[in-house]
Order: structure tokens, then sequence, then C-alpha cells
């Protein structure tokens, strides 16, 4: 869902920014702007429906691909806050024509600022916990393994006394 909402943003900063007019200050066109980051949505659209594939057929490979995409989420997350939090951080001189534009994209990067924290949170939070299921899942092989040696050891011990 927040990667839809990403991409969405995406389009309606497109839109904002086509709509400047050159003036003499210039565009304002921001660094997430130029560097598509509000269109790294993609890969969160992408990992929640990795997520519930593995959620309805939990096979190993697909955990581990879900954790695969889950930790590109963590890392496209972080670089998109640090992104937005430089972009967030300078403000060049516009043209009044395009001020109102400016402050507009500004408050969009405000509220992805807040939704790449979540999107970040709700990506650590999954990977922790497939983790957790792959540990799980190795343990009770280690088990089901010593439990098959255990009983080979004996059948081969039964059939020497013989």
């Amino acid at each position: 869902m927040l990667g839809i909402f990403n991409v969405l943003m995406w389009y309606f900063l497109l839109v904002l920014y086509m709509g400047q007019i050159k003036g003499v200050f210039g565009k304002y066109e921001p660094l997430t702007y130029r560097t598509g980051c509000t269109l790294w949505g993609v890969f969160f659209i992408i990992s929640g429906a990795c997520i519930i594939k593995a959620t309805k057929n939990p096979t190993q490979s697909m955990i581990v691909s879900s954790l695969g995409l889950d930790i590109l989420c963590i890392i496209t997350g972080l670089i998109a806050i640090v992104l937005t939090v430089v972009e967030l951080s300078k403000f060049k001189t516009v043209s009044y024509k395009n001020y109102g534009q400016a402050k507009l994209g500004r408050e969009v990067s405000r509220v992805l600022l807040i939704v790449y924290h979540l999107e970040v949170s709700i990506a650590l939070t999954h990977a922790i916990f497939m983790c957790g299921s792959l540990k799980r899942k190795a343990i009770n092989l280690l088990i089901s393994l010593l439990y098959l040696s255990e009983k080979c050891h004996k059948i081969r011990y039964i059939s020497e006394r013989k």
C-alpha cells in the first residue's frame, strides 16, 4: 500500500514540477525528484507481492527471496531518507512564479519522509521475523537429521547383533 502511495506521489510531483515556468532563478527540481526517489516504491510493491506469495506457499526459496527483497527495501528506504533530508536541508531561491510549486513540493517531501520511515520499519520487522522463521526451519531440519541418524545407527546396531 505504501509503495502504491509512493508511485502516486511521484506522479503528483511529476505533474507539479512539469508545470513550472522558467523564471529568473530557474526551475525548482529537488534532488529526490531528479533521482526518481518516490518511484522506488515499485520495490516495495514487488516485495509485498513476494511476501504474500511466501505466506500462501512458504517454501524455503520463497522465504529467502522475500528476505532478500526486504533487505533491498530497507536499503532503498534508507537512501530515500538520506536524500530527502539533504533536499529539505537546502533550499535555493526560485522564481516567484514557481515558489508555490516549490513550497508544495517540499511539503510532499516532508510527508514522504514519514512514509519512508514507515516503509523501512515494516521491512525491517518483516526481515527479522523471516530470519526467525528460517532459523526455526533450520533447527527443525537439524533435529530431524539427528533423529534419522540416531535411528539409522540403532538399525545398524541391531543388524550387527544378529
